[in-house]
């Protein structure tokens, strides 16, 4: 029961996009499609569930004072992986789309603000939860924000065509309607909420 109240959490109450507002960079700039953001959601939760495991199993036998560098050693492990993973089975476009943002998953924010205040503190199970919770969540948040962009700005979902091109809006896929969108999408979310 514990550990399914750590995976809602991360869905809801701590949302990285939508209500602890981290890992901007990657939401703003990869959700111009739907594709993008499940795309980038996902390889994030997959760094995010490891590094909560392994850092929960060896926070005992980690000093102090080289806790963070040990922190970013581990994230850099797993990203590597994660992209020599995806350079080899990965669609070239999802490659070409997600670039830059893969290696930097090594900075973000979320998950070495989740190994900081979660997987240092708790067991591995229970970290195991907390990655899947918060990486659900952002995976949810890119994906939506890429899906309102993409119907509004190109007339499509996962690349299936909805609307007339006559309908497009081009603002929505270039970086102010990311902006945009995340503003319309957090007062929505906000007033659901309350």
């Amino acid at each position: 029961m514990k550990n399914i109240k750590i995976l809602i959490n991360g869905l809801v109450k701590e949302n990285p996009v939508f209500v602890l507002f981290l890992g901007m960079c990657p939401t703003l700039a990869t959700t111009t499609s739907a594709v993008n953001g499940l795309s980038m959601g996902l390889a994030t939760m997959a760094v995010l569930i490891c590094t909560n495991f392994v850092i929960s199993c060896i926070k005992s036998i980690t000093p102090d004072k080289v806790r963070i560098p040990v922190f970013i050693v581990v994230i850099a492990a797993f990203v590597t992986i994660l992209q020599m993973i995806m350079s080899t089975y990965a669609p070239d476009s999802i490659n070409k789309a997600l670039g830059i943002y893969i290696p930097l998953i090594v900075v973000n924010c979320i998950i070495l603000g989740r190994a900081e205040s979660f997987a240092c503190k708790n067991s591995p199970l229970a970290s195991v939860f907390d990655g899947i919770g918060i990486g659900l969540g952002f995976t949810f948040g890119l994906t939506l924000l890429g899906m309102v962009r993409e119907l509004l700005g190109a007339g499509s979902l996962f690349d299936v065509t909805l609307l007339p091109e006559t309908c497009n809006i081009l603002l929505f896929v270039l970086p102010p309607g990311a902006f945009i969108t995340l503003g319309y999408l957090v007062a929505i979310i906000n007033k659901v909420r309350s």
